[in-house]
């Protein structure tokens, strides 16, 4: 099993994020903030879409309901555990 798995409850501790796993969003910079991971949009997040020029770059692969409110989008390498 791959050290991300979707569905069910991770344990951020282990390395393993999933959803509703409580972690820290941007750790160890000034935008560092709890959430919980709503949604792992799975392995095939992270595709760029180019059409001629950039037309959006790629998708980030959890989507995490911050302790304030707000709703953002991250990467194993944005998340830390909590």
């Amino acid at each position: 099993m791959p050290d991300e798995f979707a569905g069910g409850h991770g344990d951020a501790a282990s390395g393993q994020f999933a959803v509703d796993t409580h972690v820290l969003v941007f750790p160890g910079t000034a935008e560092q903030q709890g959430g919980v991971i709503i949604e792992d949009f799975g392995e095939s997040a992270g595709q760029a879409v180019d059409i001629g020029t950039r037309v959006v770059g790629p998708a980030r692969r959890w989507a995490v309901r911050l302790n304030n409110g707000d709703l953002v989008f991250v990467d194993r390498d944005q998340l830390s555990p909590l």
